[in-house]
């Protein structure tokens, strides 16, 4: 039990934690860490529900299922569509992410200033298409050393900035930026689409499901917490969007290499959906996974609008939001119309669903027009 139990951890650990962290000190520093603190325990609280919900979902469904087939199951072919433009446009938007933040990494390491970010991304950009279209794919199964490093590297600037920390840059407030850390603290608290792999993982063990969830949801929420306290009570509003970039060069490229693993996986990830669910060929999904980042970055570059914080921000509002107002209307079905009894139940009522929705709805709205 205990081999299932700790892989059905780490497997939702290792989906949450992944380069969206690097933003978080930011966030905090810009806002003030109470105001950050408060929206993380917010959100985490929240997507904890969520994720239960998910799992109640999978428990109460016969067979194996994503959640898109979850969607269509109880919410229908639209419901299905939504979910998948969901998970197209959360990849694409970290794709983005992860092309402005490798170039201001790569320039801030070769050059010593970020002002050479745009070619650097391209550079990058360029190189990931490249070997991708080559056959890199095989590297996917080494993706869990990925998520090991991301983590290590946390846990490592956690305990070396920790110690540094200054009372004063944890003490200030900005209402200006009340609202600014809820999108990426949202991107970065993200673990649904692993939900059902957990449940494949303790299938004989389904009891143990809850508990694995709890603690697969607070750890990351934990370490990000940490994290925040260590980066930006060191360097205050100094702090940078991508926080290696403060940290030293040894950091930034600890850094390149959590962004390069992440644009890596989600692009095959991405290259799957267009073959699989909509049966494109192998090149015809390449082009489409490696053309729309680009073409956004080059966009908004023209118009001056690149921000890692920004990107993920929205990501995480919209596709985070609109797929947890779906899960939400998904466990109201599941609960009149499931075909197994599960192994836990988590209470559910209008005035929940209500409450939590609006909450996602406020955050897309404040997300969109308000930075």
């Amino acid at each position: 039990m205990a081999n299932k139990f700790i892989t059905a951890i780490s497997l939702l650990i290792g989906t949450t934690i992944g380069a969206g962290f690097l933003g978080m000190p930011y966030v905090f520093a810009k806002a003030g860490f109470l105001i950050g603190a408060v929206h993380l325990v917010i959100i985490t609280t929240i997507v904890l529900l969520i994720n239960l919900y998910i799992g109640e979902i999978s428990l109460r469904t016969k067979g194996n299922h994503q959640l898109t087939g979850y969607a269509q199951h109880y919410l229908g072919r639209k419901g299905r569509k939504i979910m998948l433009f969901l998970m197209i446009f959360s990849i694409y938007s970290a794709l983005l992410a992860y092309i402005i933040g490798e170039g201001n990494s790569l320039s801030f390491l070769v050059f010593g200033a970020t002002s050479s970010y745009f070619i650097s991304g391209i550079v990058f950009w360029l190189t990931l298409s490249l070997l991708n279209y080559s056959g890199i794919r095989a590297l996917r199964k080494y993706e869990p050393l990925s998520v090991a490093l991301v983590i290590f590297l946390a846990l490592f600037i956690i305990t070396l900035f920790l110690p540094r920390i200054e009372l004063q840059n944890l003490s200030s407030l900005n209402t200006q930026y009340l609202f600014l850390p809820f999108g990426i603290i949202l991107f970065s608290m993200l673990g649904y689409t692993v939900m059902p792999e957990m449940e494949i993982v303790l299938k004989g063990k389904e009891k143990y499901m809850k508990n694995a969830i709890i603690l697969g949801t607070l750890i990351p929420a934990f370490i990000y917490l940490l994290f925040a306290i260590s980066v930006s009570g060191t360097f205050g509003t100094a702090t940078p969007e991508i926080a290696t970039l403060a940290l030293g060069k040894i950091f930034v490229l600890l850094g390149i290499v959590t962004m390069f693993t992440a644009y890596l996986a989600l692009s095959i990830s991405l290259e799957n959906v267009y073959m699989l669910d909509y049966h494109i060929s192998n090149k015809k999904s390449w082009l489409l996974t490696t053309i729309v980042p680009v073409s956004l970055f080059t966009l908004l570059e023209f118009l001056n609008k690149n921000s890692f914080i920004k990107i993920l921000g929205i990501s995480g509002t919209i596709s985070g939001g609109i797929a947890g107002i779906l899960i939400l209307f998904m466990i109201f079905q599941a609960k009149r119309k499931g075909n197994r009894k599960p192994e836990y139940e988590i209470p559910i009522n209008k005035t929940l669903i209500s409450i939590v929705s609006l909450i996602f709805i406020l955050g897309i709205l404040l997300e969109i027009f308000m930075h």
